[in-house]
């Protein structure tokens, strides 16, 4: 699914988009400052150097690069009659840093790497504003997403006490001694990382002897998600009297299919 960001460099508005969690910065806004327009990305793909540094990130990014394609490409180029547009770039050898789309958004887009090269080719002053406002946004991205971890994460603590007076109250008789009891809320806890994480706590930790904290704690924003409301359904099912085999079979299909929808739809956890 593309999002559409945007960034101001110079007085001009330009485009990000993320297409398969990779961002794609608009050549053709890029141009908006400049006299000749996006008649300039066309003048870029034509300079041999370019196109040397295009097969170059391409070889190394993409395994499916027409790397033959790329050679007669380079002999040809330089030559006066030689013209290359994106298009033909894209359908000649098969590239992934560079897309062309139509609509709303349309123009021409490139990878960032490709995009800071582009830039520079523009001016040395506007690449190094670009680059700045860019990592802003990367930024200010990251600062969102720290905070919508620790809000998913106090929400699973929340719903973590509604779990635990459901054990409370139905699984645990009231001779058994604290220590007991703590074994009861382990296995309870252990049952839905088993079934959200398919393991326990303790294998948890056996394979990550060197992290800081435990399992939920090193979990993404969409397992936080899906833990938050199986602590609430579990909570229901010990109520309804269901042994702790068949809750663990129904909590796995609720966090298979929870996290299929929180996978393909990410933006609908973001906060608003």
């Amino acid at each position: 699914m593309m999002k559409n960001k945007k960034i101001q460099v110079k007085g001009t508005d330009i485009t990000v988009i993320v297409l398969n969690e990779i961002d794609y910065i608009s050549l053709t806004d890029m141009t908006t400052g400049f006299n000749e327009g996006s008649g300039l990305i066309g003048k870029w793909m034509t300079n041999k150097n370019t196109l040397e540094y295009l097969g170059v990130w391409e070889k190394i990014n993409n395994p499916d690069f027409n790397y033959p394609e790329f050679g007669v490409i380079e002999q040809e180029a330089g030559i006066n009659r030689f013209i290359m547009s994106v298009g033909q770039w894209i359908n000649r050898t098969l590239a992934m840093g560079m897309l062309v789309k139509a609509g709303r958004y349309g123009g021409t887009y490139a990878h960032k790497d490709i995009a800071f090269h582009f830039a520079m080719w523009l001016s040395p002053e506007f690449q190094i504003y670009l680059i700045n406002e860019f990592q802003r946004l990367k930024a200010s991205e990251n600062d969102r997403l720290k905070l919508e971890w620790s809000f998913q994460r106090m929400l699973s603590k929340v719903n973590y006490h509604i779990h635990t007076d459901a054990i409370k109250e139905k699984l645990i008789p009231s001779e058994l001694t604290k220590q007991q009891i703590s074994f009861v809320y382990a296995d309870e806890a252990d049952l839905l990382n088993m079934a959200l994480f398919g393991k326990t706590a303790k294998q948890w930790r056996s394979e990550n002897a060197d992290a800081e904290g435990n399992v939920r704690d090193s979990a993404t924003i969409e397992q936080l998600v899906v833990l938050s409301n199986m602590e609430s359904i579990n909570a229901i099912l010990i109520h309804q009297g269901l042994a702790q085999y068949e809750r663990l079979v129904q909590l796995n299909q609720i966090a298979i299919t929870q996290m299929k929808s929180l996978v393909a739809n990410r933006q609908i956890i973001k906060l608003k």
